[in-house]
């Protein structure tokens, strides 16, 4: 879990990487670097993934519908993940939302999924997928994502890896 940031001062940097599909790039790794916490928004595809991430720091993730076997069974489908003041909920499929955020007090909805770059407010909530970062699919780049948190101030950007 991230560190408590009662300080609204202090920004705590969250890491966000989705369908990674057991591709890990160098320039993933070296772009998360440096995170308080990171998010993977499921479609793993392997442990290995998950244990170098746990490398560079807490790292929470979440099943993803290709995500199988051993490692689906491990994986919970959401996770409800407090960062400061802010809660961001972690899913896989955005379309497979089950609760309303704004009602819940979700400050972050982060899924994958779709392999497309969105960073999008509605409402008092920000929707944010951090693009694929594994296999590259035609005409959609190859992203992770950053949101650094300072009180209930959230910023999100995407970082494009190729």
């Amino acid at each position: 879990m991230a560190r408590s940031t009662p300080d609204p001062n202090i920004a705590t940097i969250v890491g966000v990487i989705s369908d990674t599909h057991g591709l890990l790039r160098r320039t993933a790794v070296g772009a998360l670097a440096g995170s308080d916490l990171i998010l993977h928004a499921g479609d793993v595809g392997a442990h290995s993934v998950l244990a170098r991430l746990a490398e560079l720091g807490p790292t929470r993730a979440v099943r993803g519908n290709t995500d199988g076997g051993s490692l689906g069974a491990e994986l919970p489908g959401t996770a409800w993940v407090e960062v400061g003041q802010c809660v961001v909920y972690l899913l896989h499929d955005l379309d497979r939302l089950d609760l309303d955020p704004e009602a819940a007090g979700v400050t972050v909805v982060v899924s994958g999924h779709t392999h497309r770059p969105l960073n999008e407010r509605r409402g008092n909530v920000l929707y944010f997928n951090p693009g694929s970062a594994g296999p590259r699919r035609e005409g959609w780049p190859v992203t992770v994502g950053r949101l650094v948190i300072r009180g209930r101030t959230v910023h999100a950007e995407h970082i494009v890896l190729d």
